[in-house]
C-alpha cells in the first residue's frame, strides 16, 4: 500500500475508478457503512438506496485494498473545512483515519460512479449521465454570458445539450476541487468549454482564488465527465481504471 501512495506522491498521477452499480441493495454493502451513511442511505427509495449504499461501500472497498489497508469499515471520513465560511460540515471530503496523505473525490450519476484518487494535491471530479440530465431552465443560471453566448450559437439541440453538460461537470469539478460546491454563483465561474478536451480555469469566487487545470475524461458513451486538479505543478498522469462487476464485495476491474 505505502508503494502504491508513494508513486501516487512522486508521479502527481491521479487515478479515477470508475463503474455501475447494481440496483439490487446487497446487505453486505449496508454492513461497512458508517452511522451517517446508513441515515443518508435508508433516506432513499429503490433502487437509489442500493446506488448509494453500493458505491459508498465500493469506496471503502478500493481504499482499503489499494491505498490504505485494514478492513474497508474502518476507513473513517470528514471534511476540510469551508474554505468560504470555515465550516466543517461541507467542506472538502477526506480520510480521517487511517493517517493518509492521499486525498480523493466522489461523483454519482445514478448507478454510474467515479472516483478519483491521488497524493498531489486536490482534486474534484464530476459525471453526469448523457440520458438522465435535465437541463432545461438551468443554463441561464449555470452558465456565463460568453458560455451562453457559445451555446445558443450552437444550431442543433443535441450540441447545445452536449454544450452545457461538458460546462456542467467541470463546474462541478473545479468547485469541488476548490471545496466550496456549487452554493457559489456558477455563472461567475467560465470553464471554457469548447471544442477543447482541457483548459486551465481560473476560479475568484470564495475560497482559494487558484487556477485549476480542467480535464474531461472519457468514461464512456453514455458519460460526460470532468476532472479538476491544481494547474500551478507540473501535472501527472491521469490512469482510468474501471469495475467492470460488483458481486458480493469482491472486485473485478
Amino acid at each position: 500500500m505505502n508503494h502504491i501512495r508513494g508513486r501516487l506522491a512522486v508521479t502527481g498521477a491521479v487515478h479515477i475508478w470508475h463503474g455501475r452499480v447494481p440496483d439490487e441493495l446487497d446487505p453486505g454493502d449496508l454492513a461497512l457503512l458508517d452511522d451517517e451513511e446508513l441515515r443518508l442511505a435508508r433516506g432513499r427509495r429503490p433502487p437509489y438506496q442500493a446506488h448509494y449504499a453500493g458505491v459508498h461501500a465500493l469506496v471503502r472497498r478500493l481504499l482499503a485494498d489499494h491505498y490504505l489497508g485494514g478492513p474497508p469499515g474502518a476507513i473513517r471520513f470528514g471534511r476540510h473545512s469551508c474554505p468560504g465560511c470555515g465550516d466543517r460540515s461541507h467542506g472538502r471530503p477526506r480520510i480521517t483515519r487511517p493517517a493518509t496523505g492521499l486525498e480523493f473525490s466522489l461523483s454519482r450519476s445514478g448507478p454510474h460512479w467515479a472516483l478519483a484518487v491521488t497524493a498531489a494535491g486536490s482534486v474534484g471530479i464530476d459525471v453526469e449521465s448523457r440520458r438522465d440530465f435535465a437541463a432545461e431552465g438551468v443554463s441561464e443560471l449555470a452558465l456565463s454570458h460568453p458560455e451562453l453566448a457559445r451555446m445558443r450559437a450552437l444550431e442543433r439541440e443535441e450540441d447545445r445539450r452536449e454544450f452545457f453538460l461538458r460546462s456542467w461537470t467541470r463546474k462541478e469539478a473545479v468547485l469541488k476541487a476548490v471545496g466550496i460546491g456549487i452554493v457559489t454563483d456558477l455563472r461567475g465561474l467560465d470553464v471554457l468549454a469548447d471544442d477543447a478536451d482541457s483548459a486551465v480555469v481560473g476560479h475568484a469566487g470564495p475560497g482559494p482564488r487558484d487556477s485549476w487545470l480542467v480535464e474531461e475524461v472519457d468514461l464512456g458513451p453514455d458519460l460526460v465527465a470532468a476532472l479538476a486538479r491544481g494547474a500551478g505543478r507540473d501535472a501527472g498522469p491521469v490512469v482510468l481504471r474501471a469495475i467492470g462487476e460488483v458481486r458480493k464485495g469482491t472486485l473485478t476491474a
